[in-house]
This record gives structure tokens, C-alpha cells and sequence, in this order.
């Protein structure tokens, strides 16, 4: 699940394809968008995640939004395994670049939390472990998937990839994102037309050695993601939007 609400919250960022990709002059959210998913894993369902965006508090200035991730266990699952965790982030309206990131987690016995502030103009990260030293805009992986969301990709090919540059868990990684296309999705509430990613993963022990990562997101102004795809060792896990309310623009399912 952890994997999954990685990736849904953090497709985009300093990236590079076969065609400069530019950002749009203004936001494709705005204060008041409300996404909710499910995660299943076979028949049942075992998480749920919700991102909310919220007007936030000035920082050093500057007017924000505040974004915040939750994901949960449920079912089954949240009794034998429970995960609590919350993931804000405070971005500024114009740039959509960070200036703050909370994360407070919860995975059974196990806790961590983290407060981390971004320095875009100094390439530099503080966070409660330590400073670390970025080059070229640095996202938190929250913030990551809200600034793709203003990417031009208009011109994007098959097979073009790129690399999203994000700080998790006192550190900064490289994830790489491949494009595989254009297809119909089915979701609970519709089908739409989308765009597919294939994010790559690490085996170990959750993903098989040929495991795949696929995330279907709209063809529209919204570009929201519909649903993902994962293999596991044993079985896989589906992710898949549920209800999504106070976007920017119309949500139109096709017929």
C-alpha cells in the first residue's frame, strides 16, 4: 500500500523527456478537490487513501495550499496489521513548489515522524535527521504529484521516460516512469479516458522479481489518477479512485 500512495501522490517533478516538458501559468486544482481510493487485494479491500487540498497558512510570505494524504488499513486488514498514516504539505499557489512537509506514520507498533523544509533557491533540505544538499526543483512526494498534475505533455511519445527527484524517509530518491499510452478505464465511478505510466519498483519482499506497476490517470484538465495496477509475490493490489469532488473542471465519464 505504502508503495501505491507513493505513487499516486507523486508522479511528476523535475523531469526530463525527448521534449522539454513546461509548466502551465496556473494550478489544475484548486482549494476544496477531494480524491478517495481503495486498495484491494483480490476481492478484499485493504487500505484507503484521501488527498485533500486545503487554503493554507502564509509562509514567509507567501499565500500556500495545503495538501494532505492519509492512508489507512481497513477491513480484515486493520485488525490484524493497522497503518495510520498523514503526509501534508504546504506549496506555494503560484510555483507549486514546497516550503514544508509533515509526515507522521503509523504501521503497527512501528512510528515515525518527520518536519522538513524546503530551501529551493539554496538547493537545500532540512528535515529533523539532518540537512541535505538537492540540485534543480526537489519536491516532497505529495507535492511531487500536484505540480506534475500543470505539466505540458502534449507532445509526450511512447516509451519516453523520465525521473521524479523526491525526499521520503530522510532521504532523497529517484523513481523513473516510463509512458506506455492512451486507454479506457473502467473505475467505480466511470470510465475515462486516460493516460497509462509504468513506474518502475524494486523486488524484495513484497514485489516479485517481474513485478509491474501500472497507473492509468484522466485525459483532461484534471489529469486525476483513475486506477494502478501491482504485481506482488502473491497475488496483486488494485488501486482504484471512488468518489472525487470540488475539482477545477468537469469530471465527464464516457457513455
Amino acid at each position: 500500500m505504502k508503495y501505491l500512495l507513493l505513487v499516486i501522490f507523486a508522479l511528476g517533478a523535475n523531469v526530463t523527456f525527448a521534449q522539454e516538458l513546461k509548466d502551465i501559468n496556473e494550478p489544475v486544482f484548486k482549494a476544496g478537490e477531494e480524491l478517495t481510493y481503495k486498495f484491494r487485494y483480490g476481492i478484499f479491500t485493504g487500505a484507503e487513501g484521501h488527498l485533500k487540498v486545503e487554503d493554507g497558512e502564509k509562509i514567509d510570505g507567501h499565500p500556500t495550499f495545503h495538501i494532505i494524504a492519509d492512508g489507512k488499513t481497513a477491513g480484515t486488514f486493520d485488525f490484524f496489521y493497522k497503518v495510520r498514516n498523514r503526509y501534508e504539505s504546504y506549496v506555494d499557489r503560484s510555483t507549486l513548489l514546497p516550503y514544508l512537509y509533515v509526515e507522521n506514520r503509523k504501521e503497527g507498533s512501528w512510528k515515525h515522524t518527520d518536519k522538513v523544509k524546503f530551501n529551493q533557491s539554496e538547493g537545500k533540505i532540512v528535515a529533523n535527521k539532518g540537512t541535505f544538499l538537492t540540485k534543480g526543483k526537489t519536491f516532497d512526494f505529495v507535492s511531487a504529484y500536484y505540480f506534475a498534475r500543470g505539466l505540458d505533455i502534449s507532445k509526450i511519445k511512447v516509451g519516453d521516460k523520465f525521473e521524479l527527484p523526491y525526499f521520503l524517509d530522510d532521504g532523497v530518491y529517484t523513481l523513473s516512469i516510463t509512458y506506455v499510452g492512451k486507454e479506457i478505464m473502467d473505475s467505480s465511478i466511470g470510465k475515462f479516458n486516460c493516460l497509462k505510466f509504468n513506474p518502475t519498483i524494486i523486488p524484495g519482499r513484497i514485489f516479485k522479481k517481474d513485478s509491474k506497476l501500472y497507473l492509468w490517470i484522466t485525459d483532461d484538465a484534471n489529469r486525476i489518477p483513475v486506477k494502478a495496477n501491482v504485481g506482488l509475490i502473491v497475488g496483486s493490489v488494485t488501486m482504484e479512485l471512488t468518489d472525487a469532488k470540488g475539482l477545477k473542471y468537469p469530471l465527464n465519464p464516457l457513455k
